[in-house]
């Protein structure tokens, strides 16, 4: 599943967020890359842990802690602190798969990465290129969307960012562990859980149907979720 999250952030935040994003130093993105990931990718990254991407990261973590769409869709576990790319002049990132396994350098922390995530921090009309191209067993799916809006999508995924050709493509982008390892369990939930959400709105939360449907929200993810 493919998912346009609208709005992690506000404009306000978007600016806030590029005002240190633009005055800081970016790096070769390749430090992160796996060895098939380094064959196929050419952008600019700031540095994992830089003062930085921890201001901006732990932003968007703040951000998406009161995201309910987010939460309804990934039910994460652990996320990945995020990281920054850049890509201007040409640079673009070739088809690959995200690794199995994320390890934070210089910490214990690791996490398996169910879904990856890329929120998007310039506005689409500033720059030519730059597409999230997404493959699954229903074709090709692109994603550039306006600054502060997110897509979220299986890290199992063949995927690939096309040239950027004008001005400058700015995104972060990240890996999280969802509590429900399969994307085809989880997506189930996430469309119980949106029907829930509907009915509750068009009903009461004392509804009896509302609460069926509940219980069965929850006791599919007691059988599921690994918390």
């Amino acid at each position: 599943m493919m998912l346009h999250i609208p709005g992690v952030l506000t404009k306000a935040q978007v600016a806030q967020c590029r005002e240190i994003l633009d005055a800081a130093d970016w790096m070769d993105g390749n430090v992160t890359s796996g060895p098939q990931s380094a064959l196929a990718k050419r952008n600019r990254q700031l540095p994992e842990g830089s003062p930085a991407a921890r201001a901006v990261g732990e932003a968007i973590q703040d951000a998406l802690a009161r995201n309910a769409l987010f939460f309804s869709a990934a039910l994460p576990l652990k996320v990945f602190p995020p990281l920054f790319n850049r890509y201007e002049g040409g640079e673009a990132f070739g088809t690959h798969v995200d690794n199995a396994i994320r390890l934070l350098r210089g910490t214990d922390f690791r996490i398996r990465s169910d879904l990856s995530a890329t929120l998007f921090l310039e506005e689409p009309e500033n720059y030519d290129g730059g597409e999230l191209c997404v493959e699954d067993t229903f074709g090709e799916h692109r994603a550039k969307l306006p600054a502060g809006d997110m897509v979220l999508y299986p890290a199992s995924s063949l995927h690939r960012v096309t040239p950027v050709t004008r001005g400058a493509r700015i995104a972060a982008f990240f890996w999280l562990q969802s509590m429900v390892r399969d994307d085809a369990e989880r997506a189930l939930l996430f469309q119980l859980d949106t029907q829930i959400q509907q009915f509750t709105a068009e009903k009461s939360g004392a509804d009896a149907g509302v609460i069926a449907l509940t219980g069965i929200y929850h006791n599919l993810l007691r059988r599921w979720a690994d918390a």
